[in-house]
This record gives structure tokens, C-alpha cells and sequence, in this order.
């Protein structure tokens, strides 16, 4: 680390994780950035949701320590301390397009970051299964650029990634050295964006995640609560299963993550960073319209198959295990738990 104080840049900052990443930085968003969230998010929402006229701040994520050494309690603290006194810039479209490789450099070269969060992606499935190639050229080519970028200015890089470079055909969570077998554009754009990363900056961290949402996103709970308003019966995939994730836990977690880097001890490489547990489309949409209470709650969930849905192929079992984190004493809790949360006005 260059200085005591850490400079931190998020690309995405006006999706729902950079939002929440800026949160737990304890800053406050750029002024252009008042204006309404553009979708440029990290991660995918709201897929596996039809009606029946459509078919015919609180608490912060567990984060229990198991530290190999007291030599590291003492290093991480003293990361964590700087990343919460970082200098934070949060850019986004249009003031910067990953696609175009000298708006990153100049935006790089003027800001020095020490570390760089990407959480700006591509992240509608059927846009990138219509335009593949335009996939490719936000996910992988525009994750080249910020690699290059931060190669040139020597700082660190999270890379944000997601669970849909899986074809979740095993039936069992995912474990970080997994091989990864996309089923649709959207994975494999994000899967390239992994390999690009790695070959460019030996200093990276590629996160992974999943169905993630947060106050203000076009988001699978938002839509839930959308679609039930004034009806009385939803059809909702029971065939894909991942884990619901809350980006502000996801935000605490990947910084403390990161705020190894300065250690002795830096902890490159790949994660995977969810909350705990999982479940189907299905059930997440249940517990949203249980929390949300009435009238949702009394809406009537039937189930229906993803073949049923149609559209995007989607892996039916994405689940992921964090074993690399967890031997870092970075977990988080149950998605129930924050979910809950969540409806309980943490979001």
C-alpha cells in the first residue's frame, strides 16, 4: 500500500452493490450520481417469475474469525482501518464506459487508485443471450481495460464475477476450484472477464456471487412485490436453486477481504461470496411475500418448471460453497437472516 490512506475506485458505483459498497466506506456518493441508478449492477435478478395471465442500518454480515495467526488478526485490522478512512471514487456510465479502453486509462491515471472494485457488468441475461457479443465486449473486453488500467497504476483488483459460470448439473454447491461450465451468454461473458483478469493482474480477487439484490435494484424481490400487487396467485421457477445474496453483506465482505492486500499475508485469487445457505426461485419468492406481509403475504405461490418458463437457459443448481474465504475468517450468515433484515428496514 502506497499511503496510509487507501484510494478505493468502484466502477458500477451507481448499481446496487457499488452503492453499497460506498456505504460501507462510509462515503457518500458523487454529486452526478443524485441522479436515478442506471442498470449497470453486479450480478443476476429477477428471472424465474410469471403470473397466470403471463402462462395462458444495521446489522452487518456474520463475519466470524478463524485467523491462522495473531500476526495476521493484527495485519487485517490494520487494513480494515485504512480501507475505512479510504478516499472513494464511485464512477459509472456515463461518466465512465469500461467498453472504451482511454476513458479507463485516463480515469485510472488520474485517480491513482490503490484499489479497484468492479461491479460494473452486463447483467441482463436476455440482452446478453440476444447480443452475445455485446456481452463479451462489457464483461470480458471492458474487465481487460480495468485489468490493464490497474496493472499500468500498480493497484489491486476485485473482480466480480457470478455463479452462472456454472451449469449447476452436479446438484451440490460449488466450490471455488470447481471446474466452470457456463450454460448461457451471460456466464460465459463473465467467465471470460475471470480468464482475463487472471492472465493480466497477478494481484486480483475474483468474487464470486449470486442472486443479488439491495434497496433500489430491479431486483427479484422488488419484482415479487411488483407482480403480486393486486393479484392473488403467482407461478414461480421451483427448478433453479442458488442462494439469495444481500449486497450490503456482500459490500462488508469482500472489503475485508481486500483489506488483506496490504499484509504480509495478501489472499489473491478466487472466492466465493454468498450468504449462507440456499434455496429455489420458488421459496425466495415465498419468504419475500411472507415479510412483506399483508396483502402480499396472501397471494398463492404455484410452482412451474424452468422448461415450463422458457427464455434464458439458467444453470438449475448454482449454488456456491465459500471455502476460501471461510479459511480466512470471512463468512456470511444465512440468507434468511439478512433477508429478513432487509424487509425489516436494514435495506
Amino acid at each position: 500500500m502506497r499511503a496510509t490512506r487507501v484510494s478505493v475506485l468502484i466502477t458500477g458505483g451507481k448499481g446496487q452493490l457499488g452503492r453499497e459498497l460506498q456505504r460501507a466506506l462510509r462515503v457518500s456518493a458523487l454529486p452526478s450520481q443524485d441522479k436515478p441508478p442506471q442498470v449497470e449492477e453486479a450480478g443476476p435478478v429477477g428471472e424465474g417469475l410469471q403470473t397466470l395471465a403471463d402462462l395462458s442500518g444495521p446489522k452487518g454480515p456474520d463475519l466470524r474469525e478463524r485467523p491462522p495467526s495473531n500476526r495476521l488478526v493484527d495485519e487485517h485490522e490494520a487494513g480494515l482501518l485504512a480501507m475505512k478512512g479510504a478516499e472513494v471514487l464511485a464512477l459509472d456510465l456515463p461518466e465512465l464506459d469500461v467498453t472504451d479502453a482511454e476513458a479507463v486509462e485516463r480515469a485510472f491515471d488520474q485517480a491513482k487508485p490503490d484499489l479497484v472494485i468492479h461491479a460494473a457488468a452486463l447483467t441482463d441475461t436476455s440482452l446478453c443471450e440476444e447480443d452475445p457479443a455485446l456481452a463479451m465486449r462489457v464483461n470480458a473486453q471492458g474487465s481487460l481495460h480495468v485489468a490493464e488500467a490497474c496493472r499500468r497504476v500498480d493497484a489491486a483488483m476485485v473482480y466480480v464475477s457470478t455463479n452462472e459460470v456454472f451449469d449447476g448439473a452436479r446438484g451440490e454447491p460449488y466450490g471455488e476450484s470447481d471446474e466452470p461450465r457456463p450454460v448461457n451468454a451471460y456466464g460465459r461473458s463473465k467467465l471470460e472477464g475471470e480468464h482475463v483478469v487472471r492472465a493480466t493482474l497477478p494481484r486480483h480477487y475474483v468474487v464470486r456471487t449470486a442472486w443479488l439484490y439491495a434497496e433500489g435494484g430491479s431486483n427479484f424481490p422488488a419484482k415479487i412485490l411488483r407482480a403480486a400487487e393486486g393479484r392473488r396467485e403467482l407461478l414461480v421457477v421451483t427448478d433453479e436453486v442458488a442462494t439469495p445474496t444481500w449486497a450490503r453483506d456482500l459490500a462488508q465482505a469482500i472489503i475485508r477481504l481486500a483489506a488483506l492486500r496490504a499484509s504480509a499475508h495478501p489472499a489473491y485469487g478466487t472466492y466465493h461470496l454468498t450468504n449462507d445457505g440456499y434455496c429455489s426461485r420458488y421459496e425466495w419468492a415465498a419468504e419475500v411475500l411472507r415479510l412483506a406481509g399483508p396483502p402480499w403475504a396472501d397471494v398463492t405461490l404455484w410452482p412451474i418448471t424452468s422448461a415450463e418458463y422458457g427464455g434464458v437457459p439458467k444453470p438449475p443448481f448454482s449454488a456456491l460453497r465459500n471455502e476460501a474465504a471461510a479459511r480466512l475468517g470471512i463468512t456470511m450468515r444465512p440468507w434468511e437472516e439478512a433477508l429478513g433484515e432487509y424487509f425489516r428496514g436494514g435495506g
